[in-house]
């Protein structure tokens, strides 16, 4: 696929997988001609409309939230903007990952480009400038509740703009004050409502989503094919993955995933060697089915975030044709919020159902050595590791725990029901990085199980990846230092790509 070199915020509509190809082609983000018209029409209708009209206007001569009811003089407009940054950066914690501060600024200058945010050309083309000479902004991850938007992590990441705050530059964490400096750059002096058009909107939520569906995507990927492992490592039936017990039973996903165990597995002896049990436990039979529905529900996912990036999150609404600025609530994170917990409940049976072949694949049965290794009782083999998966997946049961179950009361009881949004979104990570680790397992205990199925040979597309890993992760004789042997494979993860 040819190389992207640039790319016109505005141009077109964003999905996850034109976004991964921004990031990894490392492309160089522009304003469309068509952006900077809607963005600058927008503008001049707000500033005439501001003149104007006598009444208030919520968030452009009004204060916020619950200070809705106090009135802002016209010499003061400049100064509510920049007070609001500088009072609602409080997220705190952890440093959020530099690809999520990127898609951060990439999805607010999408969504302000739409021409209904009220903001300034210069004010989007800061934030771009930011992006492509990777000045990242110190945005901490937690302090969101997903209700008006995520406030507290978007102020965070908007105060170099007026020349506050710290960013991240050349791998040292510098005053954004500093960074303006060495580029020659002032600081943007915002107008009416451009604080709150920056503040508002569900952009780190969007953001964590956007990064836990690419690394999550990938993850599927990994695990039907270290499924497959499994299964010829456990001597398994090819039957329940016959496009004929699909089709009556037809869920996409779970179409798809006989249709990929069938392509893994074509050409095996191992498969296609006669076999002694008539059957499979669930973990190996009922592939299909889990990890089917895994992907149903990463394709609700998907869909709905691609609605939430391709949507206008701020408040008010400003409808220059129209003559009209409403404010309402499209910064609520209740749609991410659900699909988000929906994610984490489904990612997490990736790892439940994968640490269940591990632990068939130990028991000493079809013919493998107990805990997979030539001499148990003097070794004790593959072991241990599947107690780590076992703690791993017992961690992201607590983690798949639905967050937009809980709500609690903000601004003086103005944001009354919140979404918790940004803590669905954020915990996927936490489950993301213990199915890394599991699927590192799996790996593992499949590789050396296959091993001890010669001289059969399972399928090209296996024996492929086999080879590759045996250079970098031998078979185990003897007892060794697991945490070696993982961290080995993990790296191997990391830099392999897995074909279906």
């Amino acid at each position: 696929m040819k190389k992207m070199n640039s790319y016109a915020i505005g141009s077109s509509l964003l999905t996850y997988d034109l976004i991964e190809k921004i990031l990894n082609d490392n492309a160089v983000l522009t304003l469309s001609d068509e952006a900077v018209e809607k963005i600058h029409h927008c503008r001049v209708f707000l500033d005439k409309k501001t003149e104007e009209n006598g009444a208030p206007i919520y968030g452009v001569t009004t204060g916020f939230g619950s200070l809705c009811n106090r009135n802002i003089g016209p010499e003061d407009l400049t100064t509510l903007q920049e007070n609001l940054i500088k009072s609602h950066s409080c997220s705190v914690g952890t440093p959020v990952d530099k690809t999520v501060v990127k898609l951060m600024l990439l999805l607010k200058a999408h969504a302000l480009s739409m021409g209904f945010s009220g903001v300034q050309v210069e004010t989007v083309r800061r934030i771009l400038d930011f992006y492509n000479n990777d000045i990242l902004p110190v945005v901490y991850d937690r302090g969101s509740l997903g209700a008006s938007g995520d406030l507290a992590p978007l102020a965070n990441l908007f105060l170099p703009l007026i020349g506050e705050g710290y960013v991240t530059y050349k791998g040292k964490v510098i005053k954004a004050s500093e960074a303006l400096n060495i580029l020659g750059w002032r600081p943007i002096k915002l107008k009416s409502k451009e604080g709150l058009a920056l503040l508002n909107g569900t952009q780190f939520m969007s953001a964590n989503g956007i990064k836990a569906l690419i690394d999550g995507w990938h993850m599927v990927k990994c695990f039907d094919f270290f499924g497959a492992m499994s299964l010829e490592a456990y001597d398994g039936r090819i039957e329940p993955f016959w496009d004929c017990i699909q089709q009556v039973r037809p869920h996409k996903g779970q179409i798809e995933t006989g249709e990929v165990y069938r392509r893994i597995l074509e050409g095996s002896e191992i498969i296609a060697h006669e076999k002694k049990h008539v059957q499979d436990p669930y973990s190996f039979r009922c592939i299909p089915q889990v990890h089917g529905a895994v992907k149903d529900a990463m394709h609700h996912v998907t869909e709905v975030l691609h609605v939430e990036i391709n949507s206008v999150t701020d408040n008010p609404t400003v409808f220059p044709d129209d003559g009209l600025v409403v404010s309402g609530g499209n910064f609520h994170g209740e749609p991410l919020a659900l699909v988000f917990d929906y994610m984490g409940v489904a990612l997490h049976e990736l790892g439940n159902i994968s640490e269940r072949r591990v632990a068939q694949l130990i028991l000493g049965n079809r013919g493998l050595p107990e805990f997979l290794v030539a001499k148990p009782g003097l070794n004790s083999g593959f072991m241990i590791p599947q107690y780590s998966a076992a703690s791993m997946v017992s961690q992201n049961k607590m983690y798949a725990w639905p967050a937009s179950c809980d709500s609690i009361v903000s601004s003086n009881g103005q944001e009354d029901l919140v979404s918790m949004g940004a803590n669905a979104a954020t915990k996927l990570h936490k489950i993301i990085s213990n199915l890394k680790y599991i699927a590192a397992i799996e790996l593992m205990n499949a590789a050396q199980g296959i091993d001890f199925r010669r001289p059969l040979k399972s399928s090209p597309a296996i024996e492929k990846v086999m080879a590759d890993y045996r250079e970098h992760v031998p078979f185990v004789e003897d007892d060794v230092v697991m945490t070696d042997y993982i961290t080995k494979t993990m790296n191997f993860l990391d830099n392999y790509e897995i074909t279906l």
